[in-house]
């Protein structure tokens, strides 16, 4: 609103308060209203009831002060309750119950501002100030909180649909804001000054500005489409209704500002002004009030009102005197039911007029919920000092929030209430049996029921250490809390409707995407989000595409697409581990878990996720570094990368060649040390692949003329590792020495992608080492092996040390914490680490606050530490507690002499290289990326990582720049502090993995994305079915003229098959719960062009070919048969669901809008994701708040006269169906109709489905209300 033209004494306001109240206000308005000290009033003012109001004319009905002295800024009649909101200029927000204006909330919305717009939402109330919007419910708790820009002046907000809002003001620009994700996502250019009023219709938005003009935009792209000069001055209000535009304001007279008595009116049908209105008073507000004729209500500042037609004459009789005692009228608002008006004035009186006595602000309005009244007293009387008192007595009100009670693990201690002891006699008098006893019943205990006395038991023996006489002492109680709640295994709870209920933002607060847990094998889940938060390896695996079919490259590369795209929503990566499954050598190295395996906790995950590790940059590697050729993807031959070709000896076993490269397992791609895998009841393992190799080995020692096994002749393949940007990144080349005792030294040259960590075998002396030492000796290892010398001729103890020639960029240290042996050494370094961080950081707190340096002799108490940091808390560590069960530190330097002397330091994060330092050979790691092992024995335990995700990540998805710990939990994503990625409790939190990546890494590498998929995959393509001929294809593929664009329409439908039933549970009550889902694999995918000479003629009809069984083909609703995926015997277009996904996000990528049923699953289990504005579901499109979903064949018949899905389903007419649909959709909603019409079809459409339980009539049955309904004719 424009105030340019009010008194100017409003100018000099000062809130006039109790005592010395405003003299200009009415005595009489006082006489209810009760002040505090501080003059605010609590109670309303009623009117009394003798108040005489005439049927069909606005009369006064009630007055009430909402804040005495301070002015209205705003009133706005709520669209979803019986309630009215007042804002005033003091940031304060009051809100009114019914016709009689009964308090209901009132609360400070902004301590200084002034509320400038309120809009009623469903679940709670949208509050504009100058440069802030709030959200917050009916009650005064804050939804969220939207800062804007200091400099930003807003005036505005228009909801254009119910998760979008557009924001403007005195900038030059307007904002989009989305209500879901609480993110800007639009901000469309306008001109100086600005917008202040907004309005929409049907086909424009209209956008008022100070300096007279009202600007029509598009309501798709927000452009200018016509533009109305109204005033010379300014404009103050103006409003829209059918095809008139009404404006007021002020024109320029005499170098100021006079209001103006003329009306503007325009013809929106025509864009052109037609007969200005005359009014006899000076307008300031206006509002079309469309009852039984489209009436004007035009108000005044000084009270004056006045009703008239935009079309005609204003009468003098028609106007009214709104009775504000001498003030000034700052706000005006009609009600949904055009039944009530309210005026706001500016002493902080609001004026409600009715035209009845008997009103409703809506025409359907929800029952609005009071606080419940305190029911203290009706509770019964607890006796606590009888023990048998049932707690339960006293109600609990169901919460999901933690409960004040529910203490972190640092601030309480498990103590389990013990057992009571045996009664003496019955020991005394009990007979054994073997190990049962048997003794007579005393008698001395009631029946069933134990007293416990608490205080005779403390004062006995406090041990619990001993074993308690009865097992519920036993039990693992304790350590129920010992797990962070963070830390848990999260699970999804499916209701029946599925995932859609089911709340993941309560998880993920935070815009990067989480990856749901119920797919087999996602133990890998926090492996793949760090190998997306390194900018290389996404940007790699986005650029590469090939010809494979099952190419985890290519399957990565799509999955971190959809990271990309996700606002916060959970990914899965099924397409992924489907492929990964397919994968021989995964299944060979233990990694293909049963899901009965994931679940009981049977497999060590913190081993398995290393040589998961191990595997994935392996094959990351391969496949990246090979060429493209012209082989068949599709082919089973060329599945595998070969990699277990390349399996090499496990030296940390006694080698039996001079010829085997020395190392621990895992210090190369090519080593692998993996769990048993349980195939057919045989372990393979390491060991049985380096038997067999020494086997090899002496045949071929003996016998030379033997040809050399296929993993001999690959055995230096890898040395080539610069070809690829994996090998790049992780690769390291070693050299490996052996070195008999005769003196006879044999060197090999391999490469590396990771190191595994090797621990001093000699624990008995307790040593303090460096987490740089351990590295140190890890990488440079030297280990005394039997090996055989060719010199001697027979096996000879044999020392074999290893050297690295050059350093990685990416330092990758698998952890190998297998066994209570390695705990027990992580956790005596950090215990004997704690002194030394204590005195590092009590010696930067000292120097900060008086530049004193502390000695080096001197020791730090804890207590000394607690007494200084809690003083200030200027140190770098909170507290004590985040100080222990640190060891290895957040940087590390490296630096490789001319000779390839390795030297490596624990380094400060903040500290930069000197000059000194030679920038080829030295370079500072940055701790990137740790995964632990969560040990619970409750859930079987489970993987998480904590990720320091980068400047670029933020900037993508938030807009700003910065870095951040976050811990990656499945979908539950969270902000840590750094301290906590470098805290191991051997207790419950054990190390895996930690990656180290060299500073200021990025400048190195190409970090562009370029689109690898192109038009051409949409071209047509052979089957691989056998027995398809062209007689039975059932579409017609694009041509390059009909290649889609952006906007284009394409109808899809999908039919899927189970390849794992549902397991569910029953409850004592009836009820059903779900378990697991089932798992669906898409079996056909159908796309059909949208518009064009063969709009409806399928382009795509794709049959999927899976590997996997199926157990249910769904026949009766995919329509899918057995036999139809069988390139054997499939008469189909059968093809791989890569060469089908590739057509959907060609597509995606262009731009297309796809129209479907239910396309949400159908995304879902194809396992792509569209962005929200690409797609138009007709299951939304026909669908009114809080009913039911309506299925395709019904909307079919009731809109269209079609009965489709007879026997079975096709996707075919389904997606046509779709379509159809769609325009049936435009022409109701904007071929005439207007909304409120289009809501009356929406209710005939479920009144007709509720009379027909929702069954479709056979075909003698009755017809469709399509030719009998006139919302149909057009």
């Amino acid at each position: 609103m424009n105030f340019d033209g009010l008194d100017p004494a409003l100018a000099e306001y000062v809130p006039a308060l109790h005592p010395a109240l405003d003299p200009h206000l009415n005595p009489s308005l006082l006489q209810n209203v009760e002040l505090d000290p501080e003059g605010v009033p609590l109670e309303g003012i009623p009117v009394p009831d003798s108040v005489h109001i005439m049927e069909g004319m606005y009369s006064e009905l009630h007055t009430v002060v909402s804040e005495v002295g301070v002015p209205v800024s705003f009133s706005h009649f709520d669209l979803h309750e019986e309630m009215l909101w007042v804002g005033n200029h003091g940031g304060h927000a009051t809100s009114f119950f019914g016709p009689a204006l009964e308090r209901y909330s009132s609360f400070q919305v902004h301590s200084s501002d002034d509320i400038r717009q309120i809009q009623s939402l469903e679940n709670g109330v949208l509050f504009l100030t100058k440069n802030n919007l709030k959200y917050m419910s009916r009650g005064g708790l804050i939804i969220f909180d939207y800062l804007m820009d200091e400099s930003e002046d807003m005036h505005s907000l228009l909801l254009t649909d119910p998760s979008t809002l557009l924001v403007g003001g005195l900038t030059s620009h307007v904002i989009e804001i989305d209500l879901n994700t609480v993110q800007e996502t639009q901000k469309y250019t306008v001109e100086v000054p600005g917008v202040t009023i907004m309005r929409q219709s049907n086909r424009f938005f209209f956008c008022g500005h100070t300096s007279g003009k009202v600007s029509l935009r598009d309501l798709r792209t927000f452009a200018v489409e016509h533009e109305f000069d109204a005033y010379s001055g300014s404009l103050s209000d103006f409003d829209v209704h059918g095809n008139l535009l009404v404006t007021c304001g002020f024109s320029s007279r005499m170098n100021g500002l006079a209001c103006d008595r003329f009306l503007k009116v325009y013809d929106l049908r025509m864009l052109r002004a037609i007969t200005p209105l005359q009014v006899h008073i000076d307008p300031l507000f206006l509002k079309f009030i469309p009852t039984y004729t489209s009436r004007l209500a035009i108000i005044s500042q000084t009270g004056q009102c006045q009703f008239c037609e935009p079309t005609g004459l204003a009468n003098p009789a028609d106007i009214f005197h709104v009775n504000t005692v001498g003030q000034l009228i700052m706000s005006f608002d009609v009600s949904a039911s055009k039944q009530a008006i309210v005026f706001g004035d500016s002493e902080g009186c609001v004026h409600l007029w009715a035209d009845s006595p008997e009103i409703t602000f809506n025409a359907y309005s929800r029952e609005t919920d009071f606080a419940l009244p305190c029911i203290v007293d009706s509770l019964p009387h607890l006796d606590w000092n009888q023990d048998l008192m049932p707690l339960s007595l006293i109600p609990v009100p169901l919460t999901t929030e933690s409960l004040l009670s529910d203490w972190p693990a640092a601030n309480s201690v498990p103590a389990p209430r013990r057992a009571p002891p045996v009664d003496p006699e019955i020991l005394r008098t009990m007979k054994k049996v073997g190990f049962i006893g048997y003794a007579p019943n005393p008698r001395t205990k009631l029946r069933n029921q134990i007293p416990y006395r608490l205080k005779e038991l403390d004062n006995e023996s406090d041990n619990f250490s001993q074993v308690p006489e009865s097992p519920i002492g036993r039990e693992e109680e304790p350590h129920i809390y010992m797990v962070a709640k963070k830390y848990r295994k999260v699970t999804i709870k499916y209701s029946k409707l599925g995932l859609e209920d089911f709340d993941f933002k309560h998880y993920n607060k935070t815009l990067f995407a989480g990856l749901e847990p119920h797919i087999p094998n996602a133990y890998c889940n926090c492996m793949i989000q760090v190998l997306y938060f390194l900018e290389p390896v996404r940007c790699l695996v986005q650029n590469h595409l090939c010809q494979k079919e099952f190419c985890l490259s290519c399957e990565l590369g799509f999955l971190f697409h959809m990271l990309d795209l996700s606002r916060g929503d959970p990914c899965q990566g099924s397409n992924f581990l489907r492929a990964f499954r397919t994968i021989p050598e995964a299944a060979a190295l233990g990694l293909i878990l049963a899901d009965s395996d994931e679940a009981t906790g049977k497999v060590n995950l913190g081993r398995l996720i290393q040589s998961w590790n191990r595997f994935i940059l392996t094959q990351l590697h391969q496949e990246t570094q090979e060429q493209e050729g012209p082989q068949a993807y599709r082919g089973i031959g060329s599945r595998s990368s070969g990699i277990f070709q390349q399996l090499v000896v496990d030296v940390s076993r006694p080698a039996q060649s001079e010829e085997k490269i020395a190392g621990r397992p895992g210090d190369s791609p090519l080593l692998y040390s993996s769990p048993p895998a349980a195939t057919g009841g045989q372990e393979i393992g390491l060991e049985s692949i380096a038997a067999m190799q020494d086997v090899e080995s002496n045949q071929m020692r003996k016998n030379p003329s033997i040809p050399l096994p296929p993993c001999a002749a690959h055995i230096h393949s890898f040395g080539s590792s610069g070809d690829s940007v994996i090998g790049q990144l992780f690769s390291c080349e070693v050299e490996n020495c052996s070195m008999c005792r005769c003196g006879k030294e044999t060197v090999r040259v391999s490469s590396t992608l990771l190191f595994t960590l090797s621990y001093p075998e000699n624990n008995d002396k307790i040593k303090d080492y460096d987490f740089a030492q351990i590295l140190k000796r890890s990488i440079c290892l030297e280990q005394n092996t039997q090996a055989w010398c060719e010199n001697c001729e027979k096996y000879q103890p044999t020392v074999q040390t290893r050297n690295i020639r050059c350093l990685p960029d990416v330092l990758v240290i698998n952890c190998e914490v297998n066994s209570s042996k390695e705990a027990e050494f992580w956790k005596m370094q950090a215990e004997a680490r704690l002194p030394v961080l204590l005195k590092y950081s009590f010696k930067k707190l000292m120097m900060k606050k008086g530049g004193l340096e502390l000695p080096t002799s001197r020791e730090i108490s804890l207590g000394e530490w607690n007494e200084l940091g809690g003083a200030e808390g200027g140190h770098s560590y909170t507290s004590v507690e985040e100080l222990k069960n640190i060891w290895i530190p957040y940087s590390i330097k490296m630096k490789l002499s001319k000779n390839k002397e390795l030297e490596v330091y624990n380094w400060d994060e903040s500290a930069e290289l000197s000059i000194l330092d030679d920038q080829e050979s030295t370079y500072v790691y940055d701790l990137m990326a740790t995964v632990v092992h969560i040990l619970d024995s409750r859930t079987g335990g489970s993987l998480v990582g904590h990720i320091k995700v980068g400047e670029t990540y933020h900037q993508r998805k938030e807009g700003v720049t910065h870095q951040q710990w976050y811990l990656f939990n499945d979908f539950l994503i969270e902000p840590v502090d750094k301290c906590e990625a470098v805290q191991f409790d051997m207790s419950w939190k054990v190390p895996a993995i930690l990656y180290y990546v060299r500073r200021n890494l990025h400048s190195k590498y190409n970090l562009i994305i370029k689109n690898p998929i192109e038009a051409s995959v949409l071209l047509a393509e052979a089957s691989l079915a056998r027995k398809q001929r062209k007689c039975h294809a059932t579409f017609i593929p694009l041509m390059l003229n009909e290649m889609p664009q952006a906007g284009d329409l394409v109808g899809l439908d999908a039919e899927f098959v189970t390849l794992n039933e549902e397991e569910a549970e029953l409850r004592s009550d009836g009820t059903k719960s779900t378990i697991k889902p089932s798992q669906m694999s898409v079996a056909r995918i159908t796309c059909v062009r949208g518009q064009g000479p063969n709009e409806g003629v399928p382009f795509i009809d794709d049959y999927i070919s899976t590997q996997e069984q199926v157990v249910d083909y769904l026949t009766q609703y995919s329509g899918i048969k057995p036999g139809d995926l069988d390139a054997k015997i499939s008469s189909k277009h059968l093809t791989t669901l890569k060469s089908t996904y590739l057509k959907l996000r060609f597509l995606i990528d262009v731009g297309v809008k796809f129209v479907g049923h239910g396309l949400q699953k159908d995304f879902r289990v194809i396992n792509i994701m569209v962005p929200r504005d690409q797609v138009i579901d007709t299951v939304y499109l026909f669908h009114m708040p809080r009913k039911r979903m309506i299925s395709l064949r019904f909307l079919a018949w009731y809109f269209l006269d079609l009965k489709i899905q007879g026997e079975t389903h096709d996707s075919i007419e389904d997606a046509r169906t779709a379509l159809q649909l769609y325009r049936k959709y435009m022409e109701l909603s904007s071929g005439g109709l207007e909304p409120e019409e289009f809501r009356k079809v929406l209710k005939s459409l479920y009144e007709k489905g509720r009379k027909m339980d929702w069954k479709v009539p056979e075909p003698d049955g009755q017809s469709s209300p399509k030719s009998k309904d006139p919302f149909f004719a057009f």
